[in-house]
């Protein structure tokens, strides 16, 4: 393992009720056999991520039962219900004493993102102040990497679903926009018919 990925965090967001799919939540939909938490955790390893953090909140105890986590942390939010923000929130605050320098966020419901798009951003690291995105045929999306310098930032502007959004707005001349429209597949499972996705 490189040195660079030694102080780069996987942060898998996790924890959405899928209010929109009828409350199925997506950590525990299915993708070629396997739950789409899993897929999203591996790719995180696999793209070379130590250690990876998986934020859970609705039906955070089927996850832990059911998906095949080695080497996860797992991190509960009581207040995944308010939306995307408190999971982040959550997530950057248990990384704060593991020693990374940058956390690579990544969201369980892009299975068409994989180790390729997301080993992509981990190069973009280049210190603390690091502050990255991939980039699908010009507009910005997941992963994205935050150097430690931004995480008390990005957590005070990390409200209801917008997660990092706004954040990202204002330092848009920060940013580093990585392409990976060759690689992955920017696809949300949002709504029933985007579960054609998962067959």
């Amino acid at each position: 393992m490189t040195e660079k990925s030694d102080q780069v965090a996987g942060l898998l967001l996790a924890a959405g009720g899928g209010r929109r799919l009828g409350g199925r939540p997506k950590a525990l939909l299915e993708h070629h056999g396997h739950l789409l938490v899993e897929r999203a955790a591996e790719a995180l390893r696999a793209a070379g991520c130590t250690p990876v953090h998986v934020v859970l909140g609705a039906q955070a105890d089927d996850v832990r039962k059911r998906a095949d986590l080695p080497g996860c942390v797992l991190v509960d939010n009581p207040e995944w219900a308010e939306g995307m923000g408190s999971s982040l929130r959550a997530g950057l605050t248990s990384l704060r004493d593991t020693g990374a320098r940058a956390a690579l966020v990544s969201l369980v419901d892009q299975p068409g993102i994989g180790p390729e798009a997301m080993a992509r951003i981990l190069a973009a690291y280049v210190s603390e102040e690091s502050l990255a995105a991939a980039s699908y045929g010009g507009t910005r999306g997941h992963p994205v990497l935050f150097g430690a310098s931004h995480w008390t930032g990005v957590a005070a502007a990390a409200v209801g679903d917008r997660g990092a959004r706004d954040y990202l707005k204002a330092h848009h001349d920060a940013i580093t926009l990585v392409e990976c429209g060759d690689v992955g597949q920017p696809y949300d499972i949002d709504t029933p018919a985007d579960l054609d996705h998962l067959t």
